[in-house]
């Protein structure tokens, strides 16, 4: 046995508990390695199934169940938070906020297969008001279909996920360094392409207050709110004379839009 699956074996079950737990709070802690390693000590007879699976279960209920309070109490404002974190926090919001809305309480058993959906669908749910009961069902049933995945291809896998450590730890920090590297340049080349997207955006921008100014001069102008059917409903609030138009249907609805005069395109 390798090193990294002896040191699972030793300290398994609250190893993985805590790496499931941080991993639904939001942390970079990925636990789909560690489910696998689970599932492969399960296969070779060193951890035993019904433990494994209860303790995903509580671990990421209670992750899920702590994004789903916030949700609740802070509303969109928590959904935005998460979102900033993330190199793509333009489509962050907008995309969560569509899948939610396309499937409504059945995303909640596949979210957890996306990467940065699984943690921002709970605060979605709370914001939208999704009952506490049918919360929790659908977030099990989706815990259970997640762990039941990924520890039982681990299981069926063990004896290649045994031979892949060890050529790992044979390989030493080379492999590791390499995947620093890879990992590091997708960072960056988001992050690149992401101040680009903003140094274009600022040379368009206009203030509230030239807009307001435009508005009391009297420039025909057409003002079209683009937020999404969630931000309205936590202010539905609208700039008089604005045309609501959730920028979700902008490419289907756009001829709505007159091009004989200005428009200004506003969102959250």
């Amino acid at each position: 046995m390798t090193e990294a699956l002896e040191a699972l074996r030793t300290n398994g079950y609250p190893l993985l508990f805590l790496a499931v737990l941080l991993d639904q709070f939001g942390l970079p802690l990925p636990s789909i390695p560690i489910l696998l390693a689970a599932g492969a000590l399960v296969g070779l007879g060193h951890l035993s199934l019904g433990p494994v699976v209860v303790i995903i279960l509580v671990a990421a209920l209670l992750g899920d169940l702590l994004w789903y309070e916030l949700g609740r109490r802070k509303g969109i404002s928590i959904l935005k938070f998460l979102c900033r974190v993330s190199l793509e926090p333009e489509s962050c919001v907008r995309s969560t906020e569509g899948v939610f809305e396309k499937y409504g309480v059945h995303c909640l058993l596949f979210a957890k297969f996306i990467p940065g959906l699984y943690t921002v669908t709970p605060p979605v749910a709370g914001i939208v008001g999704l009952r506490l009961k049918r919360f929790l069902l659908f977030d099990a049933m989706g815990i259970l279909i997640w762990s039941g995945v990924y520890v039982g291809l681990g299981a069926a896998m063990r004896y290649q996920l045994e031979w892949l450590l060890l050529k790992v730890e044979t390989w030493g920090s080379s492999l590791a360094q390499f995947v620093v590297l890879v990992v590091v340049a997708h960072v960056l080349y988001k992050f690149i392409g992401r101040q680009r997207f903003l140094r274009q955006l600022r040379t368009a921008r206009i203030s509230a207050e030239e807009l307001y100014q435009m508005l009391e001069s009297g420039t025909e102008i057409l003002i079209a709110d683009l937020r999404h059917s969630s931000d309205l409903a936590q202010n539905p609030s609208v700039i008089p004379g604005a045309h609501v138009l959730s920028i979700d249907h902008l490419e289907h609805r756009h001829a709505e839009l007159p091009r004989d005069r200005e428009i200004v395109l506003y969102c959250t």
